[in-house]
């Protein structure tokens, strides 16, 4: 499998405990390599995927890391003005996004990072895997699992598109602490708080409670609002980032300022949101993909990680015979099927919010 991500941790799991050899590829030096994000929601669909992967004792810890929030989402204006609290649709846990990595990590065997991914090679009996440092590696199946800029994705589905959705996110967090807490509503204490101001501009906030109570803090913004690159955008300094996130809440209430002032700034980083574009069906062979290497989506609907760990799961439940028995059967072609109906689905559902909400190009045709 290439990707360590969550989606292929999950499918990592599921193997382990139906006793199929899996062997996992990432290109990142380590787990922390590069940020992401702070906090996952995850639903009770990704909930389910994470119960029929886990040993217990994993489920257990992934549990005992997890804040059941309030299940709203709050949104105000940029004068801090409530103007809706609604009911989530999906309620579950707040998760910080590098504690499940780990826990999707312990106890598996055979993780390798700095693995980079070149080029593979498929026939009747397997594939080869071409890495970048000379190596390579077999098996019966390969998996990409490995993000919206998956190599494995662009050599087995050339025609597939990822797109620019023209948003950028300039992410920070804020410990809780008896200074902090104050600038935050009992309502932001939620599955995710909006605050909008003019030109789609956004302050997203929700809580996480591992390994230390602390609210995620981005600023959510049109590309053309930046007047950077996004290599000079990547360069900057966290005070840089913090310097212009505060620029884009200039005028705004005082205690979104002070949000975004309370970053730490060794925790600050910039990301450009992608989209994938629906496709048609393929025909299946020992190659398939899961998660963001497929379905890649913008946060609006709050579905991509639930929609990797359900992948994961349903991947990992259709090579349970064995890898071989999975591609005579027909077994990773009904897999393949399920998972773009769902996937794509929340695709469209996230371009539609954020288009709606943010300002998000609208989704290719």
């Amino acid at each position: 499998m290439i990707g360590a991500g969550i989606g292929g941790l999950c499918l990592a799991q599921g193997l382990k405990r139906a006793g199929i050899p899996c062997t996992v590829y990432e290109r990142d030096e380590s787990p922390e390599s590069r940020l992401q994000g702070y906090r996952l929601h995850i639903d009770a669909l990704g909930i389910h995927a994470l119960l029929e992967v886990l040993p217990d004792e994993l489920f257990a810890r992934f549990e005992a890391t997890s804040l059941r929030p309030r299940p709203t989402v709050a949104r105000y204006d940029e004068q801090l003005t409530l103007q809706a609290v609604v009911d989530f649709p999906k309620p579950g846990v707040n998760v910080n996004r590098m504690t499940l990595r780990h826990t999707l990590l312990s106890g598996l065997d055979g993780v390798y990072f700095g693995k980079r991914l070149t080029r593979y090679e498929s026939d009747a009996h397997g594939v080869t895997a071409y890495f970048a440092d000379g190596t390579t590696a077999r098996g019966r199946v390969l998996v990409g699992a490995d993000g919206v800029n998956s190599p494995v994705r662009r050599q087995y589905l050339p025609h597939a598109r990822i797109e620019d959705s023209g948003l950028r996110q300039l992410y920070g967090k804020v410990p809780l602490n008896d200074e902090t807490r104050p600038l935050f509503d009992d309502e932001m204490h939620a599955v995710f708080s909006m605050i909008l101001g003019p030109d789609h501009t956004m302050v997203g906030v929700a809580p996480v409670a591992h390994p230390e109570p602390f609210m995620t803090c981005s600023v959510g913004l049109r590309r053309e609002a930046i007047g950077l690159s996004d290599e000079e955008l990547a360069a900057l300094s966290g005070e840089r980032l913090r310097e212009l996130a505060l620029q884009q809440v200039d005028g705004w209430h005082p205690r979104v300022r002070a949000m975004v002032s309370s970053w730490v700034l060794d925790t600050a980083f910039p990301l450009v949101i992608r989209t994938s574009v629906p496709l048609a069906q393929w025909d299946s062979s020992r190659v398939t993909l899961l998660g963001d290497a497929i379905h890649a989506m913008s946060p609006a609907a709050g579905a991509g990680a639930n929609a990797a760990l359900r992948d994961g799961a349903a991947l990992a439940a259709a090579l349970s015979e064995g890898p071989d028995e999975a591609v005579a059967n027909g077994a990773i072609a009904a897999y393949e099927q399920a998972m773009t109906a769902h996937g794509f689905a929340a695709v469209r559902e996230s371009a539609v919010n954020g288009r709606h909400f943010h300002g998000q190009d609208p989704l290719p045709v």
